[in-house]
């Protein structure tokens, strides 16, 4: 497969609302960057279920083949990062969140808190990792040697294994 072209969603109302700067969303560009990825599409979007639906689908459309939000896959109130994503997905693949809890819960007891997942939307393959860019990366880490494949099938690439 070629270079697998990424969008990174910040999805947070204060960085949203330019009351601090996203630390998320270029962590995360920095990391896709080291792992050989193009970043195609960047945007943050508050904690609003409708915009982070109509963001996922326009990056898809656009040719987003692996889609990342950081944000919102907490526990507060307005965390609503999964809810969202649930509600469009195709699929949701229980193992990437499931191996970011574990491998998160060994560095902080708050990693077990983390309502990350991926799953399929429209041809791409969503993830959402944690608000904390170093939350984030690290996540994001735990998964990434899944990617390649994962991406090759939500897009319907045959594979022999």
């Amino acid at each position: 497969m070629n270079t697998i072209t990424v969008g990174i969603i910040t999805v947070s109302d204060r960085a949203a609302e330019g009351v601090y700067e996203d630390l998320g969303g270029p962590a995360l560009v920095k990391k896709c960057r080291e792992l050989g990825w193009e970043i195609r599409s960047e945007a943050i979007v508050p904690d609003e279920v409708e915009r982070i639906q109509t963001t996922i689908r326009g990056f898809s459309a656009q040719g987003c083949q692996l889609i990342l939000t950081t944000g919102g896959t907490g526990i507060a109130v307005r965390d609503r990062t999964p809810e969202a994503i649930r509600a469009i997905m195709r699929l949701e693949i229980p193992g990437f969140g499931e191996a970011m809890r574990a491998e998160s819960f060994k560095l902080t007891p708050n990693g077990i808190l983390s309502r990350g997942l991926a799953a399929v939307v429209d041809s791409s393959l969503v993830i959402a990792l944690p608000g904390k860019p170093q939350g984030a990366v690290d996540c994001l880490g735990i998964v990434a040697g899944a990617v390649p494949h994962a991406v090759k099938l939500s897009q319907g690439v045959p594979t022999s294994c």
